[in-house]
């Protein structure tokens, strides 16, 4: 048997659509089980997400602290953000975090991983790409406000990393899972083998 997620939809048979927020909303729907009986399903409905694990020559990740709201903590991540426009070309989505929170660029891009990060309660689905070959980005920086004025930037060894998340420092589901990916991959078949920026994403669609 073959290892890997498959599509699938149980029926339907009533949805609603409680809240309706600046981002995202929450939905109910009731669905039908295996047994026939129908359940309530309360969930976040997302537009999805990029994230970019930038690795300089060094073997060095560039990583943001940022104060998140809703766990009243200071996290260590890595840039990300949403994917404002319905379609939109999720690498085109990453370059454009990239600029904004760090004002970097970069001329390597590879998925790294594909993952929902709470396919429980919230459909939202988050491409992570790798990034290398990194320099400063042309022009002006970036005009951050709210949360993102209070940003730390830094460069961090990928071992150091891999340290804090497993001793349970680093929580960021971004940065935990992108880098014990890339250390998966670097252990395994090797970044050049990792898929190309433009792979095909079934859980976001987009135009290429």
């Amino acid at each position: 048997m073959a290892i890997k997620d498959t599509a699938e939809e149980w029926e339907v048979r009533s949805t609603d659509t409680p809240f309706v927020g600046n981002k995202t909303s929450v939905r109910t729907d009731d669905v039908v089980m295996p047994g026939g009986s129908v359940v309530h399903r309360d969930y976040q409905v997302h537009p999805g997400s990029v994230a970019v694990l930038a690795l300089d020559d060094t073997g060095r990740v560039l990583v943001i602290r940022q104060y998140r709201h809703p766990v009243r903590q200071k996290l260590w991540e890595i840039p990300a953000g949403l994917l404002d426009v319905p379609g939109e070309n999720p690498l085109h989505a990453a370059q454009r975090e990239l600029y904004e929170e760090a004002h970097v660029k970069a001329e390597d891009w590879r998925v790294l991983t594909d993952v929902y990060t709470t396919p429980g309660g919230c459909d939202e689905a988050v491409r992570i790409f790798l990034a290398r070959d990194l320099s400063e980005a042309d022009g002006r920086r970036f005009e951050v406000e709210d949360e993102e004025a209070d940003m730390e930037l830094a460069c961090v060894p990928v071992e150091e990393l891999v340290r804090g998340v497993l001793a349970g420092d680093l929580h960021n589901n971004c940065l935990v899972v992108g880098v014990l990916s890339l250390v998966a991959a670097l252990n395994g078949d090797g970044l050049d083998a990792l898929r190309p920026a433009e792979a095909p994403w079934p859980a976001r669609p987009f135009e290429p």
